[in-house]
């Protein structure tokens, strides 16, 4: 049967496609780099130290590649590292600048259109950091108040959609990353930064001045943090899974949870003291990338 130009033309951009998407294993051979996205200020997942990048996703990270180095007996494998933001980190995981972002990424139904998510590894939900002096204590005080979240977030459209829901003619002022948006709390240019709970956590850790903050208000969802890769790539995604369910397995995972979320943590040598949430027992338990939807 005689194929019409358009349909030829068509199968072959999807076979480019699917070629292209499903080989960074072998690009990252070809080439002799694996390039790793992190964030600047996601404490304590993957943040800045010193101009280093380090935390609990960048050791994540360090475990996969050390994994690749392993699976393509590539010992001396170059390690290139990309700062990314909430607005560019999925189009650098599609357009394959980055094959690897381990930071504070929901897992969710929407961007599992666009990229793939690996092993969750943590589990949050958005709330508020206000001054304590602000006397906030939940949403319906923001009410007619300008409040911060940062561009290209889950937490982002959800406080859009909770102020249209709830009527309560809020300005969402949008930040470039969680820095960014903290400070516009710390200067009163905003009431509250809405954001995961743990990043906001983070963020006091830091602050000059952390008796001045807390983190109020319900959770509005429970989301999943997962490390994002290519999407249909179903080799390059069995590696990264493979090292965090033997991380989790072994009883490594837990340790490293302990260090970044009990322990004091630089620069400051501030301890979060978050327990494991439940929902991130479960899931060592019975390893899963279930998204939010």
């Amino acid at each position: 049967m005689k194929l019409s130009a358009l349909m030829t033309a068509v199968l072959l951009a999807a076979a480019a496609t699917g070629a292209q998407a499903a080989d960074t294993l072998a690009k990252i051979a070809e080439s002799g780099k694996i390039t790793l996205a992190y964030r600047e200020s996601s404490v304590p997942f993957s943040y800045l130290d010193g101009g280093k990048p380090i935390g609990f996703s960048v050791e994540l990270s360090n475990a996969v590649v050390d994994a690749v180095k392993k699976k393509l007996n590539k010992p001396n494998l170059e390690v290139a590292l990309m700062p990314v933001t909430s607005a560019n980190r999925i189009p650098l995981i599609q357009n394959g600048t980055v094959d690897l972002e381990c930071g504070s990424t929901t897992n969710n139904t929407a961007r599992g259109k666009d990229v793939a998510f690996a092993i969750n590894h943590f589990y949050t939900g958005t709330r508020l950091l206000v001054k304590k002096s602000s006397h906030i204590k939940n949403y319906a005080d923001l009410a007619k108040k300008q409040v911060a979240s940062t561009t290209g977030t889950t937490n982002a459209l959800v406080m859009r959609k909770y102020n249209t829901e709830k009527n309560l003619d809020m300005d969402i002022v949008l930040a470039k990353d969680h820095a960014d948006a903290f400070l516009l709390v710390e200067t009163d240019r905003t009431v509250a930064f809405a954001m995961d709970d743990i990043l906001l956590f983070g963020q006091i850790a830091n602050a000059k001045n952390p008796g001045d903050f807390e983190v109020v208000g319900d959770s509005l969802q429970v989301e999943p943090y997962g490390c994002m890769l290519p999407k249909d790539d179903p080799a390059f995604k069995k590696v990264v899974d493979d090292t965090i369910i033997d991380l989790m397995k072994s009883g490594r995972f837990e340790k490293m949870y302990d260090k970044w979320f009990m322990q004091p943590i630089p620069p400051r040598g501030t301890a979060l003291g978050l327990p494991m949430s439940p929902q991130l027992r479960d899931n060592i338990k019975t390893p899963s990338d279930k998204p939010a939807t």
